[in-house]
């Protein structure tokens, strides 16, 4: 995690802007801003107690293990749901997870729920360009609808299955998936709900 992101995560967690956050802090607005922009990469060890105190965290654990992932806002179980990416909020995980993944999406549609992914549900993922056949995958199709689904790589095609006997299943030819294009943007690795 950069310093940039962790400073809007704190901002965002306390809900408060960059004047309140300056003074809080004991910084000039100026160098919040640097912070914030990026100019700024690393603490000094008092402006890193100061957050420490403020926030009662330890901000070399944050840096260094990622404990902030940003919520992108909501991908399809289903299909014809335009990918939009937004960061709604950002989401603590454990360090373990930290390693393992990248980013939440918020789930709509019930295309997924004999996967025990429901409408409204968080899925934590991982970013890559391709899954295993049998995995459940973030799939860009086109370029601008964005869908999870179960990838099955068979011969020469491509199934994005779903998990609902309600939703019909989509076959894609090889020479169908380059022209498209069908792009895997993600590896689903958990989904939990929030209460």
């Amino acid at each position: 995690m950069e310093l940039k992101e962790l400073i809007a995560y704190l901002k965002y967690q306390a809900n408060l802007n960059n004047v309140e956050l300056a003074r809080n802090l004991g910084v000039n607005r100026a160098t919040l801003s640097r912070w914030e922009s990026g100019e700024i990469k690393s603490l000094n060890s008092e402006a890193k107690q100061r957050i420490n105190q403020y926030f009662k965290i330890d901000v070399d654990q944050y840096l260094t293990h990622n404990l902030v992932k940003p919520l992108l806002g909501t991908v399809k179980a289903g299909y014809d749901l335009s990918a939009v990416e937004n960061i709604e909020r950002y989401l603590e995980v454990s360090a373990s997870d930290a390693i393992k993944g990248d980013y939440f999406l918020r789930v709509s549609g019930d295309s997924m729920i004999n996967a025990q992914i429901y409408p409204g549900s968080l899925i934590y993922v991982k970013a890559v360009n391709d899954v295993a056949s049998g995995s459940i995958a973030v799939v860009l199709i086109n370029g601008e609808e964005a869908t999870v689904k179960k990838v099955i790589k068979k011969d020469n095609i491509l199934i994005l299955e779903a998990a609902n006997p309600e939703v019909a299943n989509r076959y894609y030819s090889i020479k169908e998936v380059a022209e498209i294009p069908i792009q895997i943007i993600g590896q689903v690795l958990y989904s939990k709900i929030e209460f």
